[in-house]
């Protein structure tokens, strides 16, 4: 089944980017890219997050009211930390992983055929903000899209289905972010790209199934452009 190849893929890239030097310590940049932006936004949240507190609900004096503040403050807390994480890893995806995941791609595309199929040379420069143009459909407004619908979900009975929606949603579109950047690379149209992406929506949600498990997730996600470009390399070459 599809599904369960998009988790044999994820798993196989994540051994192979282990075992490989250079796939390897892209990998450990990435990852230490994404924690350390992860870290600079959650401290400056717990630091100002009294005073982001007291901009929805100042401090009451009433006593019986304390507890209900004081649950509001934790609930804030936690909420911001997992807001700063998303916006931390679609930054650094953005600033640093987008060329990063590229390199990758090509390495194991050099790796699983042997040649690496580029129709032209890019500048840097040019390149760069090519690959940041594909992140746009392909990451950035899928998980905000995700995070609005989690964020309605919690307005409605209806919370819990919301939540595990929307986690599926970024975690295709997630998936699809790194199966996409062999046929990016080789310019193939957005729609062709598109079509091959619903056309495996099954693999897009085995592959993407890992990233939806705590801390464990941003090692698979360090290393998932291995995974994908072996399957696409393999079964759509």
């Amino acid at each position: 089944m599809k599904l369960f190849d998009g988790i044999t893929y994820n798993i196989r890239g994540f051994w192979i980017g282990v075992k490989t030097p250079k796939l390897l310590m892209l990998g450990l940049i990435r990852l230490a890219a994404v924690i350390i932006i992860t870290i600079l936004f959650a401290s400056l949240i717990l630091v100002y997050h009294r005073e982001i507190l007291n901009l929805i609900w100042t401090k009451p004096e009433i006593r019986w009211l304390l507890w209900l503040w004081h649950l509001l403050s934790w609930m804030l807390s936690l909420f911001l930390v997992v807001l700063s994480s998303v916006f931390s890893y679609l930054i650094s995806q953005i600033l640093f992983c987008v060329i990063i995941m590229d390199t990758m791609s090509i390495i194991t595309e050099r790796l699983a055929s042997g040649q690496e199929k580029e129709p032209e040379k890019m500048p840097f420069l040019r390149r760069f903000f090519y690959l940041v143009k594909q992140e746009i459909p392909r990451t950035i407004v899928p998980v905000l899209l995700s995070l609005f619908i989690m964020g309605l979900g919690w307005l409605t009975p209806f919370g819990p289905f919301f939540t595990i929606f929307s986690s599926l949603i970024a975690a295709i579109f997630l998936a699809w972010d790194n199966t996409d950047l062999v046929p990016a690379r080789r310019l193939y149209p957005f729609k062709t790209r598109f079509k091959f992406f619903y056309k495996n929506l099954p693999f897009h949600l085995g592959f993407g199934l890992l990233f939806l498990i705590p801390i464990a997730s941003i090692f698979f996600l360090s290393f998932s452009p291995v995974g994908a470009t072996l399957y696409y390399v393999e079964e759509h070459g």
